[in-house]
């Protein structure tokens, strides 16, 4: 038989293990806030682009649409060569880095809209200073090879990867780190809860008797606390005095 459960089940199931859910969403966001501020390792972006054109031999020619589409089509093949060892490999010679040529090309993004000429090549680092210079460099030594590489000379720096004087990183993100910790921990919560209530098998009310036993409620015997005695005594006494009282009168 398929078993159901109303709104009003759902709402006491949680309001029962509302302390349970609570605690775990306050947990989640502390753990995620104390990872974001003390263990994990800010990290900046810095951005130099740069054009692919006309060859300076051609630039008197006229300027037409063919051509456009011919630069913006070659800009795929720009996009997987600044990020091969042809290219990379010169960058970490030069910058004399510590890490391999796969290592750099992690911190590389190569980036254009769509039908753009503009390529933004970007990089990330824990020091925003070499987050500059891995930027301009990849592009200076991209745009002195690619001559050699595919016998053109149709590419031109737009602008330099610079450092800002108060640089923000940009990851990690502490408040977006928390919301999500504070959501994920509310659904394991409530999660949680509800299996807590699945595995419970007590019998509390009327209502467990007759659906786990089969068998029908005759009577039930209320539960007396000590608070209770005191106030029906106290009660009793009362109602004696008053009696006694009109009694005498």
């Amino acid at each position: 038989m398929e078993e159901t459960i109303s709104l009003k089940e759902i709402f006491e199931v949680i309001k029962k293990r509302i302390t349970l859910i609570i605690a775990l969403i306050v947990g989640a966001a502390l753990i995620a806030g104390i990872i974001s501020y003390f263990f994990l390792t800010p990290t900046y972006e810095s951005s130099s682009q740069f054009i692919v054109n006309q060859s300076e031999e051609n630039q008197s020619d006229a300027y037409n649409v063919n051509d456009i589409r011919i630069n913006v089509e070659m800009i795929n093949t720009y996009n997987v060569i600044i990020k091969s060892p042809a290219i990379l490999d010169e960058v970490v010679e030069t910058l004399d880095l510590p890490y391999s040529t796969g290592t750099l090309s992690e911190k590389l993004q190569v980036s254009s809209e769509q039908d753009s000429q503009v390529v933004t090549v970007t990089a990330t680092d824990p020091s925003p200073e070499m987050a500059t210079k891995l930027a301009n460099t990849t592009v200076e030594i991209f745009q002195n090879e690619i001559p050699d590489i595919m016998n053109v000379d149709n590419v031109s720096i737009l602008s330099k990867a610079e450092t800002a004087a108060n640089p923000s990183p940009v990851a990690p993100k502490p408040l977006l780190n928390i919301a999500i910790a504070i959501v994920l921990g509310g659904m394991v919560g409530v999660e949680l809860a509800f299996l807590l209530e699945y595995l419970d098998n007590t019998v509390k009310t009327e209502d467990d008797i007759e659906k786990k036993l089969g068998l029908p409620v005759l009577g039930t015997i209320a539960t007396i606390s000590e608070e209770d005695i005191r106030t029906d005594q106290l009660r009793t006494q009362q109602q004696m005095r008053r009696r006694g009282g009109k009694h005498v009168s």
